[in-house]
C-alpha cells in the first residue's frame, strides 16, 4: 500500500493576537501570539484530496482579516486547478476552513453529520457560538447536500485507502481530524482539535469551544491516532513552517517526510 504526500499550504497569518486569544487560563495572557492559516493537500499519484479550503478576499474584507493568497492562487504551485478537486474533507464549517467551498464546484464534501446539525441548529441562536461561522459558507454546504455532493461521517470514517477521518468535537460540535498514512507513519492533521502544539502538549484549551471536555479528551485521541506525537500537525501553529521542509513554493511545507526539527513538548 503506497503512502500519501501531505502539503501544508499557508494562505494567511494574523500577528495582532495575544496568548489570551489562544489559551484558557494562561498566566502570560497579554504576550504576543501570532497565528498561521493553512489548507492541506494530500496527493498519491494522480489522486488528490483537499483538506479545508481557506477563505477568500470577500470574507477577508468582511472580517477585516486579510489573506496573503487567494486559495486558488495558493494551490497553483502544486499544479492543481480548482476544477480538478473532486474530494474535499471539511474538518469543520468555521469561516477559515470552509470559506472557499464555492471555489471547488466539482468537489464532494466529506464532513461529520454532527457538524451540519450544529451549524444549522439551535446553537446558532447564540452570537458567541455563531461568530466563527458565515451563513453563505453553511448554505454552500447545504446546496452541495441537495446536489448529492456531501458524504456524511458519524465518528470514524474512510475517505480513501490510507485516509480516515475521526470526530473530535470540542472547538466545534462536528470537528474532525484527518489521519493519513505517510512514509513517516500515520500522520494526523489535527485542524482545530489543536490549534497550536502547546494546546495539545500542555493540555491548554483554546478559548473558542463548545465542549471543553470533548476538547480535552480530543488531545488524547490525537495521540492515539498518530504513530508518534511529533506526527500530529496543529491547525494554526507558525512552528509548522519552521519544523518542516519547504515545499514547491515559499508558502508551502512538505509534511509527510516528518519534521526536520524538534517538536516542542
Amino acid at each position: 500500500m503506497s503512502s500519501w504526500e501531505i502539503h501544508a499550504i499557508k494562505y494567511a497569518d494574523r500577528n495582532a493576537r495575544v496568548r489570551g486569544d489562544s489559551f484558557v487560563f494562561d498566566d502570560n495572557h497579554d504576550a504576543p501570539h501570532p497565528m498561521d492559516y493553512f489548507m492541506w493537500l494530500l496527493r498519491r499519484g494522480e489522486e488528490v484530496i483537499l483538506v479545508d479550503t481557506g477563505y477568500d478576499d470577500a470574507e477577508a474584507a468582511a472580517r477585516a482579516r486579510p489573506i496573503r493568497l487567494d486559495p486558488v492562487v495558493a494551490l497553483a504551485p502544486l499544479g492543481v486547478r480548482p476544477d480538478q478537486i473532486t474530494k474535499v474533507i471539511v474538518t469543520h464549517l468555521h469561516y477559515d476552513h470552509a470559506g472557499g467551498l464555492r471555489l471547488f464546484p466539482n468537489a464532494t464534501l466529506h464532513m461529520q453529520a454532527a457538524e451540519m446539525a450544529y451549524a444549522t441548529g439551535p446553537c446558532m441562536c447564540h452570537d458567541t457560538l455563531r461568530m466563527p461561522f458565515t451563513a453563505d459558507h453553511v448554505c454552500e454546504a447545504v446546496t452541495r447536500l441537495f446536489s448529492g455532493q456531501v458524504v456524511f461521517h458519524d465518528g470514524d470514517g474512510q475517505v480513501a485507502e490510507g485516509v480516515t477521518v475521526h470526530r473530535i468535537g470540542g472547538h466545534s460540535r462536528g470537528l474532525q481530524a484527518v489521519r493519513v498514512r505517510t512514509e513517516s507513519g500515520w500522520m494526523v492533521l489535527a485542524s482545530d482539535a489543536a490549534h497550536f502544539y502547546e494546546n495539545l502538549f500542555a493540555r491548554k484549551p483554546f478559548p473558542i469551544v463548545v465542549d471543553v471536555q470533548d476538547m480535552l479528551d480530543g488531545f488524547d485521541r490525537l495521540l492515539g491516532l498518530a504513530s508518534r506525537p511529533e506526527l500530529i500537525i496543529p491547525g494554526h501553529d507558525p512552528l509548522v513552517c519552521k519544523l518542516f521542509a519547504p515545499g514547491v513554493a515559499d508558502h508551502i511545507r512538505r509534511l509527510d517526510p516528518g519534521p526536520t526539527g524538534k517538536v516542542p513538548r
